[in-house]
């Protein structure tokens, strides 16, 4: 599944290049891109697991930049 999510409150480049990179690293993540200009947020990864995997990106950004909020689309 594959899904895209706008990004609040996202104001660096660097933390969206971190932010990409770490939630690339979860497990059942197969692709994870953050557009800075766009503030948007897509996300591949395995049906099954989508939500608890979304709720562990959530996580991610709250830790990188603390204002930041992934909002569903």
């Amino acid at each position: 599944m594959k899904k895209t999510f706008t990004l609040e409150e996202l104001d660096c480049a660097h933390c969206a290049a971190k932010m990409e990179d770490a939630i690339s690293k979860i497990d059942g993540v197969i692709s994870a891109n953050v557009n800075f200009i766009a503030q948007k947020l897509t996300i591949e990864a395995d049906d099954n697991r989508f939500d608890e995997i979304l709720k562990e990106a959530q996580k991610i950004c709250k830790e990188i930049e603390p204002d930041c909020v992934i909002v569903k689309a």
